[in-house]
């Protein structure tokens, strides 16, 4: 969310950059909520003068009754009576129409960064790097649930009995592949000065409108019903909010974060057959990693952060390369964002595994992370969030990539250790 004296001093910026993400509907919203601001301020002026004038006529009534003035007194009382009745509408009216500037606030997008692309939609979105060599080996590679279903690692039949749709059963080596790819994940980011965290998967509607736009929590969110509740669609979602109303001292930052959870989306619509199986899925695992920062530092740890995720990756010989998201593709919260894809030497394309975001200070506005500077000024600090690793989607990637001619999987050599040692997994099928 962007600070209202901003939006009310740069609305031709603001405006800009709605045409440059292509919500040109959006426009007439800068002119409303500037319009309805001023009407605000001039409400909030007109409240204080008479909240003045009630404190003195209040004063005026007690010395009127000393002087044994009750005539006096009596109309003073009338007057303080009516300045509290216009008060009181007053006070109604500011309510309304904060909470109207605020709907409108939550929409208007977040200004992106200079060196994001302009483009309508991901189709538009630009390749920075390419990391590893993609390699298309000289026999058929199966379809993922194939080769899951070879090691008798997967079943979907009783989960769509269980669960329905977009669920699934892991087994034997594939789980434990899973599960190792979940802790090596948590380690590699130890390694590198975060502190691991296991958060809450579910969390309050003040805490998913302060990270998320509303666009998103519908397609996303599922809600409990009957309390105030959110299952989470990634643990960025109550890292975040672990900071809600907090005031940090400067020297505490940056707070460097990697947490563990499990993720439920909705994924509403139809997808085609590479989106099928454990592509595309209602609940998944995943590690993450979040950055509260000093503004200044933000674009520092956005680089580093996406390149945690690369080097992951490219440690289980897995070939990537990084997309820059074009302004189109951004969340409205979102500054600048970069995709990790992952090579499929089936599908001979890159497949997104991963995203990093810098949210420059919309989330932290929005929850009221604040910092306290060394100079005792009070600012909104800066959030990041990245992937480190998603499975069981990431394990398409892996499967693909480490499936030997004859059905084995090779065990890269930084996941053995979470393996038992096994250096390959066998198919039993």
């Amino acid at each position: 969310m962007l600070d209202l004296k901003f939006v009310r001093e740069n609305p031709e910026i603001v405006k800009d950059n709605m045409r440059k993400k292509f919500q040109d509907g959006k426009l007439p919203l800068v002119d409303e909520v500037i319009r309805l601001d001023e009407e605000n301020r001039v409400a909030k002026q007109e409240g204080d003068n008479l909240r003045a004038e009630r404190n003195k006529l209040s004063k005026q009534i007690g010395a009127l009754m000393g002087q044994g003035k009750k005539v006096e007194a009596e109309e003073m009382k009338k007057k303080v009576t009516d300045a509290s009745d216009h008060l009181a509408a007053l006070e109604e009216k500011e309510r309304d129409l904060e909470e109207r500037i605020k709907k409108i606030m939550m929409t208007i997008p977040n200004i992106i960064d200079p060196s994001v692309p302009v483009g309508k939609d991901d189709s538009e979105n630009v390749e920075v790097q390419r990391y590893g060599e993609p390699v298309i080996p000289d026999f058929e590679i199966p379809y993922h649930t194939d080769i899951m279903e070879s090691f008798d690692g997967i079943d979907l039949d009783s989960a769509r009995k269980v669960a329905g749709n977009g669920f699934y059963y892991l087994m034997g080596d594939i789980a434990r592949l899973h599960s190792s790819v979940l802790s090596y994940s948590r380690d590699f980011m130890i390694d590198r000065g975060f502190t691991y965290c296991i958060p809450p998967f579910m969390i309050r509607s003040e805490v998913v409108t302060g990270v998320m736009s509303f666009a998103e929590m519908e397609a996303m969110m599922y809600k409990i019903e009957g309390e105030d509740l959110y299952l989470i669609g990634t643990s960025e979602h109550s890292m975040i909010g672990k900071f809600i109303d907090t005031i940090l001292p400067e020297e505490s930052l940056p707070k460097t974060l990697t947490s563990y959870s499990p993720c439920f989306r909705k994924e509403k619509g139809a997808h085609g057959l590479e989106e099928r199986g454990v592509y595309r899925i209602h609940q998944f695992e995943k590690q993450e990693m979040v950055v509260v920062c000093k503004p200044e530092e933000s674009m520092d740890w956005y680089e580093k952060l996406w390149q945690n995720t690369v080097d992951l990756f490219c440690s289980l010989d897995i070939p990537v390369r990084t997309l820059e998201c074009c302004s189109g593709d951004l969340a409205d919260l979102k500054v600048k964002s970069v995709d990790v894809e992952a090579w499929s030497p089936r599908q001979k394309k890159y497949f997104e595994v991963g995203s990093c975001s810098n949210l420059g200070d919309a989330q932290a506005r929005r929850l009221k992370i604040r910092v306290n500077g060394e100079d005792g000024k009070k600012y909104f600090a800066h959030t990041l969030n990245n992937t480190v690793a998603a499975p069981p989607r990431m394990l398409i990637a892996f499967l693909e990539n480490n499936l030997q001619a004859y059905g084995t999987v090779k065990i890269p050599e930084a996941l053995q250790p979470y393996m038992g040692g096994k250096k390959e997994l066998v198919p039993t099928k």
